[in-house]
């Protein structure tokens, strides 16, 4: 049974419309990431659902109740917001236990739960202090505390996160997973992060200026974009993208592009096409910068090119470095061992994987 859904769901600020034509399902237990760039309407969905916002037109149904009329507190759904929206005045533990206090729930009930919770988050130490005298990631356990003490049907998480640093980040990803694991519970979670999205989601939807362009599970969105917007935002670094155009050679297809003044034939036979191609027409292939490495190593792919590149820049990240290229007319990056020995400025033989590629018309910037 659907726990949420949204039926044709449309917002607008005066003449600013913020969403369009949502429509959406998520099932219980489900762990569903809004993700998108800055102002794509992922919050004002998320507030739509809490009730925090009113809609201008469709439906939001929670158990196949429509909601849009029902107050906040009586949808049954607990929502943790990126401020952490603590009482300054409280300690954690009144914090924690506040909503259940003001629904008169019993003194032993409320006791049972708040150390349940606080036992989960390892903040048992903390519930005496005031939110001033606790850290960023403490503070978020709390705030997320005060959202589990109540299981409720749904959880909201609006960018929880995005205060943290990078090590408190990853850690407190690790936490919500767990806890979603254990409890079973329904999650929508909103993020610009796309690796935050691809950690926790059970699916994603990946939204643009007001609109779900693509939803479905990480690895498909990961290996099958179905626009070159969806390529370009799932994944770090992101997808590389040559120009080039759809040819027939000896009765076989290939991806032509031009290299300092030279045609380079990239066979795509083993792609899976959408539909049917013209001889000529104007492609974008995509590929991952993991299917870019060292020439030097040992390949056994089906489908695969070297080439002899000039490195331009490398970031290392302890574990690889990232080297960038030019290749026909743009930037190729590439993931090499930390191991291997790249010197910018000086030629390097670089391995193209060709088995896991994008193609996407140039003109509608859709797969093909």
């Amino acid at each position: 049974m659907s726990v949420l859904q949204s039926k044709n769901l449309f917002k607008d600020f005066g003449p600013v419309e913020v969403l369009k034509d949502i429509n959406l399902s998520i099932e219980e237990g489900e762990f569903l990431v809004l993700v998108g760039p800055s102002g794509c309407g992922k919050s004002t969905l998320l507030n739509i659902v809490a009730g925090l916002e009113t809609a201008s037109a469709g439906d939001i149904l929670i158990d196949d109740r429509v909601v849009n009329e029902v107050a906040p507190k009586d949808r049954d759904i607990a929502m943790v917001f990126q401020s952490y929206a603590l009482y300054p005045t409280m300690t954690v533990e009144k914090n924690i236990t506040f909503g259940m206090r003001v629904r008169n729930v019993p003194r032993q009930e409320r006791q049972e739960a708040l150390q349940r919770v606080a036992k989960l988050l390892h903040i048992e130490h903390l519930l005496r202090r005031k939110p001033s005298q606790l850290s960023g990631g403490q503070r978020q356990r709390v705030a997320m505390g005060r959202a589990l003490v109540r299981r409720p049907k749904l959880f909201l998480f609006d960018e929880p996160l995005s205060n943290l640093d990078a090590k408190l980040r990853a850690q407190m990803r690790s936490e919500i997973k767990q806890l979603h694991r254990r409890f079973g519970a329904t999650i929508v979670y909103v993020t610009h992060d796309q690796t935050e999205a691809m950690s926790l989601a059970t699916r994603i939807a990946v939204m643009s200026e007001g609109e779900i362009v693509q939803l479905g599970a990480p690895q498909d969105l990961y290996d099958r974009p179905n626009s070159i917007f969806v390529a370009d935002f799932i994944g770090s670094p992101a997808m590389n993208f040559i120009s080039g155009r759809i040819q027939a050679r000896d009765a076989k297809r290939h991806f032509v592009a031009n290299h300092d003044g030279t045609p380079v034939a990239l066979p795509v036979d083993h792609y899976d096409f959408e539909g049917d191609l013209g001889d000529g027409q104007e492609l974008i292939l995509g590929v991952r910068p993991e299917y870019v490495t060292s020439g030097t190593a040992n390949h056994h792919g089906a489908v695969s090119v070297d080439f002899e590149l000039v490195p331009l820049l490398m970031e290392t990240n302890g574990f690889d470095q990232h080297i960038m290229f030019e290749f026909c007319g743009a930037e190729l990056v590439g993931r090499f061992s930390s191991k291997e020995s790249v010197d910018v400025g000086r030629p390097h033989r670089v391995h193209l994987d060709l088995s896991e590629i994008s193609l996407f018309d140039a003109e509608a910037k859709v797969r093909v």
